[in-house]
C-alpha cells in the first residue's frame, strides 16, 4: 500500500468516485455479516461499491487490490462493524445510491481525522471540546 495517500485521504477518494459515478444505484454485499471470515473475504459483487473504488486509477496505483470485499477492508482500514454498516445490504433498502455510501464514508473519514487530533494533541482537542460544551450548556 502506498504510504502517500493516508486512511482518510483513500476514503475520501472513493467517497468522490462515488458523487462522480453516473450509476445512480449500486448493488450492496449481502448477509456478510452470517457468511465465515474467509468466505466473507474473497465475496464479490458486481456494481458494488468496490467495485467502482477498484476502477478508479489512482486507487489502484495506492493499492487497492481488487473489489474483494476483504481486499477493500483491508485497504480502507475498514473494521468489520465499519464493513458491514458501508458495504451490507442490512443498511440500505434494496440497492444503494451512491451518495449515501459516500456520505458513510465521509462520516468514517471526519471521525478518523478527529481521532487523530485527539491523539496527536489532546490538550487543545479537550480544551475546544470543553468551551464547545459549555457554551451549548449556557
Amino acid at each position: 500500500m502506498n504510504d502517500a495517500m493516508s486512511r482518510c485521504d483513500r476514503l475520501e477518494r472513493w467517497a468522490a468516485v462515488l458523487e462522480r459515478t453516473d450509476r445512480d444505484r449500486l448493488s450492496p454485499f449481502r448477509d456478510v455479516e452470517l457468511l465465515p471470515k474467509e468466505a466473507r473475504a474473497d465475496l464479490r459483487v458486481a456494481n458494488s461499491p468496490l467495485a467502482l473504488a477498484c476502477e478508479d486509477p489512482a486507487l489502484r496505483q495506492a493499492g487497492l487490490g481488487s473489489d474483494r470485499f476483504g481486499d477493500g477492508a483491508v485497504f480502507f482500514g475498514l473494521s468489520r462493524n465499519q464493513a458491514h454498516r458501508v458495504l451490507c445490504s442490512c443498511g440500505y433498502m434494496g440497492t444503494m445510491q451512491p451518495t449515501e455510501v459516500a456520505r458513510r464514508l465521509r462520516r468514517l473519514a471526519a471521525r478518523e481525522r478527529l481521532r487523530r487530533s485527539w491523539t496527536a494533541n489532546p490538550l487543545p482537542a479537550f480544551a475546544r471540546w470543553l468551551t464547545e460544551s459549555y457554551s451549548l450548556a449556557g
